[in-house]
């Protein structure tokens, strides 16, 4: 979930702080472990989606195409699966990144490989664990990377339904306790469509934000640094409670 929501949404569609090409690298590859496909598909859709909001053309809005296409159906479509580089040109400069766009597959592919040897070595030389390398493939690979779609997917479906409109956004997009809880902090989706640029979407200390908080421990070791901040301007901008009570 980290990856996706750390690497894949913040950083690859938001640039919401800065890091090494090395580090960018491995960021990519653990966001390709998620199985959604490369960072520059992700990304180039990401910013599809902000810059058409709850539009007809936004092909995962529930009020446009129904609750099931814009959990999952949009995803399994042929035409969907087409990379626009024009919409990521900062990031398709990146030969390495073009190359995880274009062979997708490879990633998830050796993390199952890797959980199946782990789980055959250690019910050799672990015996007493009784774990196996069938059992490590399916909770490990297939049943954690389902959770995880639907926890995802459920950003767009739910977050655009269900909660709280703080701000002004020109869309449906609300704030959901239980989403940011599941998803490490991506349920505070009205926030993060006010201001898409900061790299906490939480925007007050009491609006958890688990991947805003492994952000912060990164850049205190100095592995990614020049995290984008809410500007205090911009908390206040647009708020829908202020004008209700006024």
């Amino acid at each position: 979930m980290f990856a996706i929501t750390g690497f894949y949404h913040r950083y690859f569609s938001h640039r919401a702080f800065k890091t090494s090409r090395w580090c960018q690298l491995a960021f990519a590859v653990l966001g390709a472990s998620a199985v959604q496909r490369g960072p520059l598909w992700w990304a180039a859709h990401h910013r599809y989606h902000h810059a058409h909001s709850d539009e007809i053309t936004d092909v995962h809005s529930p009020h446009h195409h129904g609750f099931w296409w814009s959990h999952v159906g949009w995803f399994t479509t042929r035409a969907a699966f087409v990379t626009n580089l024009r919409a990521i040109p900062d990031l398709a400069k990146f030969p390495e990144l073009c190359f995880l766009d274009r062979f997708d597959i490879l990633v998830p592919l050796f993390f199952a490989a890797f959980l199946y040897a782990l789980g055959v070595g250690l019910e050799t030389f672990a015996p007493g664990l009784k774990t196996n390398g069938l059992q490590l493939l399916v909770w490990g690979f297939f049943f954690s990377t389902v959770l995880v779609y639907h926890a995802t997917y459920a950003v767009n479906s739910l977050a655009h339904q269900f909660g709280r409109q703080r701000y002004a956004t020109n869309d449906h997009s609300r704030n959901n306790f239980f989403l940011a809880i599941i998803t490490f902090g991506e349920g505070w989706h009205n926030n993060h469509h006010h201001y898409p640029a900061a790299a906490r979407q939480g925007f007050y200390w009491w609006e958890i934000d688990l991947t805003y908080y492994v952000l912060l421990l990164f850049s205190w070791l100095r592995i990614i640094w020049d995290l984008k901040p809410v500007p205090p301007h911009i908390r206040a901008t647009k708020r829908l409670d202020l004008t209700q009570a006024m």
